[in-house]
């Protein structure tokens, strides 16, 4: 069996609330870092590229609703 080297994400900083990842030859393993002895998600590798960036998108479309002036005045 593979050991897994897992790489925490750039935007955690020194806080330990956030993803990890570990690529391998077949797949993108993804785990929650306050939980690393708890079951992980595989993602293949042709889907990894795909579900980042709906993420990535839905992030940003959050963000600008958030940031849009209000109605309400």
């Amino acid at each position: 069996m593979q050991t897994l080297q897992w790489k925490k994400s750039s935007y955690s900083g020194d806080s330990s609330n956030c993803v990890e990842i570990s690529a391998t030859l077949t797949a993108i393993q993804v785990r929650d870092s306050k939980t690393m002895g708890s079951p992980h998600l595989a993602f293949q590798r042709c889907a990894w590229v795909p579900f980042i960036s709906h993420a990535a998108s839905n992030s940003r479309s959050r963000q600008s609703a958030e940031e849009r002036p209000s109605l309400d005045s």
